[in-house]
């Protein structure tokens, strides 16, 4: 993909731009964020679509935010009339393991500056076992990022909190568009899970 400018003194569609302004560790969580690019599709619930294919971009003369950058040459990537009473908070955070010197990444519960710090498991480990738990009552984890949900626990450690689709929702689409917005976003999950023991910001 070429190098797109960004003109933010434009109208934009302001989901895409995320304010990293209460982001103590900004380098940490700009590796951190860049990890999941391409890997967990990004949600706009102005314009109700699933960006699956795009790049984050941190302009330097815009102070301290992130933009979300849909590939113009892939449109048929951009999925359509996804509403925002699909998309639901998981109460799940991924965090870098490096922080707590441990390898890849980790899975949480909600987390809350001034608390405890979290228990986690590797990721895969715990993927693995929602998935399956949410198989035995017939349903499907497809977890998605939206504006804010990359956060910093304690101004130390930057972590992701989960939102999830539940295409069984999105009634006004056919049943070949939400089998092919699931089968999209499984695909992309089932890469972040093959590699998600060797990433590392």
């Amino acid at each position: 993909m070429e190098h797109q400018e960004v003109d933010l003194s434009r109208p934009q569609n302001q989901d895409l731009i995320w304010d990293l302004d209460s982001i103590a560790r900004r380098e940490l969580a700009e590796r951190f964020i860049k990890l999941f690019e391409n890997r967990l599709c990004v949600y706009s619930e102005s314009v109700r679509q699933l960006y699956t294919n795009y790049n984050l971009h941190f302009p330097s003369d815009q102070g301290r935010k992130m933009v979300v950058l849909p590939n113009p040459y892939a449109f048929h990537d951009t999925l359509h009339g996804i509403e925002i009473a699909a998309v639901r908070q998981t109460g799940l955070c991924v965090l870098p393991g490096v922080v707590l010197g441990k390898p890849g990444l980790l899975l949480t519960t909600q987390m809350k500056n001034g608390g405890p710090a979290p228990k986690t498991m590797p990721f895969k480990q715990a993927l693995a076992q929602i998935i399956s738990n949410q198989k035995k009552i017939g349903d499907v984890f497809l977890p998605i990022m939206m504006k804010g949900d990359l956060r910093e626990f304690d101004q130390q450690m930057p972590y992701i909190h989960l939102h999830r689709l539940q295409v069984q929702r999105l009634t006004r689409l056919s049943t070949f568009e939400r089998d092919d917005i699931q089968q999209t976003i499984t695909r992309k999950l089932l890469a972040l899970y093959r590699q998600a023991d060797s990433l590392d910001c």
